[in-house]
């Protein structure tokens, strides 16, 4: 190829250029201006298209029937015409066992229930899963706030309410519920339930449509074990059954309150006695006994301890009973004598010594000196009545008068002879009703009667008699 060639092509190939360029700058100056807003996204944009909807085409936009565009699809473009498209959201309604993909503009549940054409009771619930893009701003807003890209959409469950009759002893609650077990439907029903209440079906089970729920009601019951109280409920009968749930045993003699096999008391109350028994070991006195012993080498009248007494130890080995700590019984297990005890010894005199005692009337021999109490009397003063055959007449049959004395025998042998300072000798011969221990009675003649009361020695005069009293009371 010349020169002039490859010239001349070159120069057509820029011409071509040229007039290329010129047709697509006068193609687009020629184009109408549009402003295209997708859900609060705003583009602007040309177009040769003449109604929006050969424009949205063009712009290569997919519509669903719910979304919403103004102006219509059918409005003739003209330039800067504002293009707004609101796109319907998508929203899953489960309900009645049916799942349907909704769209919509709806801005509150509410709206969307009534455009699926579902209807609520009271006593249904909706529960809503993920988020819903409806607020205060309306459709709009709603739209702008859709879920992007693949997101899952938001789901709105309808949960119907179904009826329950709850049998709780006498009483009968129907109701109806969305609960969706036995338990939360009790639980939202208000119905208190304690752990040893029995609920037939079972907490756990299901709720359906109609469902009888029975409640066997527990017995409150009340334990007084081991110094605490015990509050439970329980639907044992007996006793003994209900400590076996509690785990309460009983050991050795503890008892309650009523008996194990009695059946629950008014009240529900049982009592556990724990009882326990110790041996207790007690020592007592043993007091000792004072014995008398004649002592030949002492004169008759004086005493003297011949051997001093101890006294003796019994020991008791007694039975201590004890209720919940306290005390209730002892009772005698077994005694003896563990040290016995030693009798005190006292010697009293037999030893006799014969004396002589100067007297008005003379001398006189004494063997014993007894301290008395005197009185005197007459036949007249003896109480005796004068019609008696008695009347002046002793014990011992002897005529009365001076000379006569009225003696204890148990002190003065019967038929002694005696001495009395101030009344002279006598003879025991008489006894009386007053005259017991040492009291002596000093007789006279009705006409020279002496009053006596006074202490007196009183010498017993020999012979010695055989059988002597040598200890007197």
């Amino acid at each position: 190829m010349t020169i002039g060639q490859r010239t001349s092509r070159e120069l057509l190939s820029l011409v071509l250029i040229l007039v290329g360029g010129a047709l697509l700058l006068g193609y687009r100056l020629t184009a109408t201006p549009v402003t295209l807003t997708v859900d609060g996204h705003t583009r602007h944009l040309r177009t040769h298209q003449r109604t929006v909807a050969a424009f949205l085409l063009d712009s290569g936009l997919t519509l669903r029937p719910e979304d919403r565009v103004t102006p219509p699809l059918d409005t003739s473009l003209r330039p800067h015409t504002a293009v707004n498209i609101e796109r319907a959201y998508p929203v899953i309604v489960v309900a009645d066992g049916h799942t349907v993909l909704h769209y919509t503009h709806a801005a509150s549940v509410a709206e969307i229930l009534t455009e699926v054409r579902l209807s609520l009771t009271p006593q249904d619930e909706v529960e809503i899963v993920g988020t819903l893009p409806v607020g205060e701003r309306g459709a709009g807003h709603a739209a702008a706030n859709r879920p992007a890209g693949r997101a899952s959409p938001p789901r709105i469950i309808v949960h119907r309410a179904v009826p329950l009759t709850i049998h709780d002893g006498d009483q009968e609650i129907v109701l109806r519920t969305t609960a969706p077990t036995v338990g939360e439907a009790l639980r939202r029903a208000g119905v208190v339930l304690y752990l040893a209440d029995g609920v037939r079906p079972a907490l756990r089970e299901r709720v359906t449509d109609g469902m009888d729920v029975y409640i066997d009601r527990s017995t409150p019951v009340v334990i007084q074990v081991d110094g605490r109280t015990l509050r439970a409920r329980t639907h044992r009968q007996r006793v003994g059954e209900v400590l076996a749930d509690l785990g309460i045993v009983l050991t050795g003699q503890d008892y309650t309150s009523p008996t194990l096999t009695a059946p629950l008391g008014e009240g529900g109350t049982i009592r556990v006695v724990r009882v326990t028994e110790q041996f207790v070991v007690e020592q007592e006195p043993i007091p000792f006994d004072t014995v008398w012993a004649p002592d030949p080498d002492l004169e008759i009248d004086h005493q003297r301890v011949m051997q001093e007494g101890t006294r003796g130890v019994l020991e008791r080995r007694l039975r201590v009973r004890y209720e919940d700590g306290h005390e209730v019984s002892r009772t005698l297990d077994s005694s003896y004598v563990a040290l016995p005890p030693s009798n005190k010894v006292l010697g009293y005199g037999t030893k006799i010594v014969i004396r002589t005692l100067d007297t008005p009337s003379g001398p006189v021999e004494y063997w014993r000196v007894i301290r008395m109490r005197a009185t005197s009397y007459s036949a007249s003063t003896a109480g005796t009545p004068r019609s008696s055959p008695w009347y002046g007449r002793t014990a011992t049959g002897m005529k009365m008068g001076y000379g006569i004395v009225a003696v204890d025998p148990r002190v003065i042998n019967l038929g002694s002879r005696v001495y009395v300072p101030g009344y002279g000798i006598g003879v025991a011969g008489d006894t009386g009703g007053a005259v017991r221990g040492h009291r002596i009675d000093l007789g006279y003649d009705d006409d020279n009667l002496v009053l006596w009361h006074s202490w007196v020695d009183v010498y017993l005069l020999t012979p010695v008699p055989s059988n002597i009293n040598y200890i007197i009371d």
